[in-house]
């Protein structure tokens, strides 16, 4: 092994440490996904549910649309990978496209990997952000739950045009490591986040990745008496991104 590659092992496993303590720290030991439970919405609480973080949300659809969807999840989890393949792209169809609904990701990894993960996909910018997080999830087998996952992570981000530096620097940024720190912090304390996937539908709190015959009945039943207003249903561009 040379000098260089001796020195770039050395660096990934020094932010894999950083990342497993900060991870622990923060988010705790465990991961968990619940059987569905509903809340109780609430107007100040849904007010404050859609205050974004540092840097801004990342979203889809009409901020206008009478519904909105809030979802915590973790790239690492299983549940929510689920979601994202299967469900999402129906939702995005029905309903985001068509104005009724706007949907918001929000960062909730309960390890250092998805950590790891998230922060690429922030590096990867605002318009490339959920093209990276579809690939994580659909190639979540491949990079999650292998021996060498920030390697693999790596190769994710080469095939997304990261060079090794860049990809490097990425891991090494406190701006973006301190937005998913806040976001998930905010989500566990403020409200109540206690496990992946979590939805938030007009405030109504959801545990659990459910089957599209069961999450659309929850969408059309926030979408009783509520007024769609003809407006824009493209991807919005969060604030605070490069």
């Amino acid at each position: 092994m040379n000098q260089n590659k001796a020195l770039i092992v050395g660096a990934a496993a020094i932010v894999v440490l950083v990342l497993a303590y900060l991870g622990y720290l923060f988010f705790g030991a465990g991961n968990g996904n619940s059987e569905p439970v509903a809340g109780t919405p609430d107007t100040a609480f849904e007010k404050e549910l859609l205050v974004p973080g540092p840097l801004g949300d990342m979203t889809k659809g009409d901020p206008m649309a009478p519904v909105t969807i809030v979802e915590y999840a973790s790239l690492t989890c299983n549940h929510c990978a689920d979601f994202g393949v299967n469900t999402l792209p129906k939702l995005e169809e029905q309903y985001i496209e068509t104005g009724k609904v706007y949907y918001i990701l929000r960062d909730f990894p309960f390890d250092p990997i998805a950590t790891a993960a998230f922060m690429l996909a922030h590096c990867a910018g605002p318009e490339r952000y959920f093209g990276f997080v579809d690939v994580l999830f659909a190639q979540q087998a491949q990079w999650a739950f292998t021996q060498t996952p920030m390697e693999d992570l790596k190769a994710i981000a080469r095939q997304g045009g990261f060079s090794e530096e860049r990809f490097d620097q990425c891991m090494k940024d406190e701006r973006i490591f301190n937005h998913v720190k806040d976001v998930a912090t905010r989500g566990a304390k403020t409200f109540g986040v206690r496990s992946t996937p979590t939805f938030f539908i007009n405030g109504e709190k959801v545990e659990g990745a459910l089957p599209w015959n069961e999450f659309e009945p929850l969408i059309e039943k926030a979408l009783e008496g509520q007024t769609i207003t003809p407006g824009s249903a493209g991807e919005a561009t969060p604030a605070g991104e490069e």
